[in-house]
């Protein structure tokens, strides 16, 4: 059996290797850029959120506060009415070094889930071949299926859903392609 802290190498460099390909990605491609679109009268609507003074988080308007006004004429009106909107509250600039490091801390958890995953099922010498299947399965879920909720209740474009899930397409096939090579000998 392969123990977890035999596996702390290619859990490392995978989250190592996936933060390089997610930097190249999103500085580089620029397949990203259409992901959110500008809203008309940008100032205009900025002004509105600011004289709203929202406090930093995620909103829904029309909020509907209860079941029973949900199903009220004036909320239903509300909302047939529009703009209907889902949105996230954030303020200044992104601490991106906050960010960095929060991502980095993720794609250390992947590789360790995955790691825990193949740990019990994979033997030392275990083909490339089944480490590849099994690890690329189990992080390609944890990077990509969990964009798909946002399309589907969310109403997120769903070709941002699946370029996001091209992204962990490459990452899941890093992740797994360093573990096959470090997995452990017989």
């Amino acid at each position: 059996m392969v123990h977890l802290t035999a596996l702390w190498l290619p859990i490392l460099l995978s989250a190592v290797a996936c933060f390089v390909a997610s930097s190249v990605i999103h500085m580089f491609l620029g397949y990203h850029q259409s992901d959110y679109g500008k809203v008309p009268q940008e100032d205009a609507v900025m002004d509105a959120l600011r004289a709203a003074n929202l406090a930093p988080g995620d909103y829904l308007v029309p909020h509907p506060g209860s079941r029973e006004h949900m199903r009220s004429e004036e909320y239903k009106n509300k909302v047939n009415r529009g703009p209907v909107a889902m949105m996230t509250v954030m303020t200044g600039f992104f601490a991106m070094g906050k960010r960095f490091a929060q991502w980095f801390v993720y794609l250390l958890v992947v590789g360790a889930f995955a790691a825990c995953v193949a740990v019990p099922l994979l033997r030392p010498g275990a083909s490339h071949k089944v480490v590849f299947h099994t690890v690329g399965l189990v992080a390609f879920a944890a990077y990509g299926l969990a964009y798909w909720p946002a399309s589907i209740w969310y109403g997120r474009a769903w070709s941002t859903t699946l370029k996001s899930n091209l992204d962990a397409l490459i990452y899941a096939a890093i992740t797994a392609g360093i573990f096959a090579w470090l997995w452990p000998a017989a």
